[in-house]
């Protein structure tokens, strides 16, 4: 027999062979951000960001979009810019690919942020067809267009001017082809950068539009630093430049019969908070529904911790609490804080535990913030106040001890070193036995930059929000006192005493202790005052732009 002949399988025998994973193929997902606010972005936004391994910005002011609430990434997620060439020219479609390809290369889901919609406003077309050239697959998640929405934020009814054109040209190239409707068109809405906007308005004149054409330009649209300009075609250039932005930073461009109309629809730039800058003094995960509801009203925040947290001094306290909470020795666990759920959540992780060790025992926050950081850690508070969301609403509503309904009469308070009497005390008042322990120490935070800090003194903020004492005496302590220009607003009456013993004037107090209607408070406070100086015929400033002299005093 041959070796062929002897290695040549028979009919019979059945030839196996291991079967091999194909190779995952990367995935660009477009995903349209809308004009700039970002409550604007969707479900399927959110969801996209939620899965991406990377996610890839046209430049770092859309982190602010990732810094919404409703945003999660993944712990591993990277966050990559585009930028600009060495020119300080936008990428081409191929150069862009290029570096998008390169994440992709591991099979990873990669999602890249396009102002308003990926392919009305961006044209990303012929970059999305260079990642398929280069083995990449992809899809979109449309956008809100700024085509549309910047117009209404700007306050202008598109639906009443008979008949609208829409452009939107990123490279500059007005072609006759693209203008050839623009002198016709009653209403023409372009799209566009700014450093593109002379060859705009020679388009426009080439096409028909008269020079004193009525215009309003819309610059950052949809965001808290919106400015929209009442000019003509003939002044546009000259009213743009005094706003002195970047030359590639995007503008809108509304001509013709629906710019006449603004007057009495100019929503968005008259919100009550509209362009403050307010000092948040807390960091951005502490004070997210207040940042959110801020926003609502028109303000930017900047976050300033005050405070850091470190764990206690001797950790054996602690250590013997969580032994006991496993061993059944509580009734009730109560969260003061989110560092006290975060605290008790380090302890279990390095013990090798999980939320399933809380079966069996009532667990109370004492407001919804700290619930929302109980409940991403898979526990449902049994207990959060419904009236007054602080140490002392939980003892108002807390159930008092009941020896024929409760098996055990003691309750484990994790808290801060430096936290108040008034629940431990309230709970011993009920009957209860409170194991209080100190499950993390709060010291001062180290000073902000300093041009924060002068930006405080000198009265660049127009608000200072201040959520407990704390935050008063350490803003205070590592900043300086706020300048009497300044608008301050406390969370509660005891916040506001604070204050004026630091020797701060308090103008707005809110009338539950939350963070929400602190945020309603301050917007209620900002609006009373543009009545006041409309009704007195004066020109409605922002705080930072009325200085006085003197410090403020109680």
């Amino acid at each position: 027999m041959s070796p062929t002949t002897a290695h040549k399988p028979s009919s019979s025998s059945t030839v196996t062979t291991t079967p091999t994973s194909p190779h995952t193929r990367g995935r660009v997902i477009y995903v349209g951000t809308g004009p700039g606010d970002p409550d604007l972005l969707t479900l399927g936004a959110i969801a996209a960001l939620a899965d991406a391994s990377v996610v890839i910005l046209d430049d770092d002011r859309q982190r602010e979009l990732l810094a919404h609430p409703a945003i999660t990434l993944g712990p591993d997620a990277q966050i990559a810019t585009l930028g600009l060439t060495e020119a300080s020219k936008p990428l081409s479609p191929s150069a862009r690919a290029r570096l998008i390809l390169k994440h992709t290369e591991a099979g990873v889901r990669v999602v890249r942020l396009v102002s308003g919609d990926p392919f009305l406003d961006n044209a990303i077309a012929d970059e999305a067809a260079a990642c398929v050239r280069g083995g990449a697959d992809f899809e979109v998640v449309p956008g809100v267009s700024s085509l549309t929405a910047v117009p209404e934020y700007a306050g202008i009814d598109l639906s009443h001017t008979g008949g609208v054109h829409f452009a939107s040209i990123c490279d500059g190239r007005f072609t006759k082809a693209i203008t050839a409707q623009w002198g016709s068109t009653p209403t023409l809405v372009v799209s566009t950068k700014i450093a593109h906007l002379p060859a705009l308005i020679a388009a426009a004149k080439a096409a028909g539009r008269a020079e004193d054409d009525h215009v309003l330009a819309t610059l950052h649209g949809g965001s808290t630093e919106q400015v929209t300009i009442a000019t003509c075609l003939a002044g546009l250039a000259a009213q743009v430049e005094q706003v002195a932005a970047p030359a590639g930073d995007p503008i809108h461009v509304i001509m013709g019969t629906a710019a006449e109309q603004r007057a009495e629809l100019a929503w968005y730039e008259t919100k009550p908070l509209f362009g403050w800058r307010v000092l948040v003094p807390r960091t951005k995960d502490q004070a997210a529904p207040l940042i959110a509801r801020l926003r609502t009203y028109g303000a930017h925040s900047d976050e300033v911790p005050t405070i850091a947290v470190e764990p206690p001094r001797s950790p054996q306290q602690m250590d013997k609490a969580i032994r006991g909470l496993v061993e059944g020795r509580y009734e009730w666990v109560a969260f003061t804080s989110v560092n006290a759920v975060k605290a008790v959540r380090e302890k279990f992780d390095e013990y090798g535990l999980d939320a399933r060790s809380f079966s069996g025992l009532k667990v109370a926050a004492v407001g919804d913030i700290t619930g929302r950081a109980l409940r991403d850690w898979g526990i449902e508070p049994d207990l959060i106040p419904e009236t007054e969301q602080s140490a002392a609403g939980l003892a108002a509503e807390f159930p008092p001890y009941d020896e024929l309904l409760d098996p055990i009469n003691r309750v484990f308070l994790p808290r801060a070193d430096i936290a108040t009497e008034t629940l431990a005390a309230g709970l011993v008042g009920l009957g209860w036995e409170v194991e209080d322990v100190t499950a993390y120490r709060t010291v001062r935070a180290a000073p902000p930059p300093a041009e924060v800090r002068e930006a405080i003194k000198s009265g660049k903020f127009d608000a200072v929000v201040f959520t407990s004492s704390s935050t008063v005496r350490n803003l205070v302590g590592i900043a300086g006192k706020p300048h009497p220009s300044t608008v301050l607003a406390a969370i509660g009456p005891q916040t506001a005493k604070t204050c004026e013993e630091h020797g701060l004037r308090v103008d707005v107090v809110a009338g539950k202790p939350s963070a929400v209607d602190l945020a309603d408070a301050l917007a209620s406070f900002a609006a009373e005052r543009r009545d006041a100086l409309v009704a007195a015929g004066e020109p409605v400033v922002k705080p930072s732009q009325r200085k006085t002299s003197s410090r403020r005093r109680v």
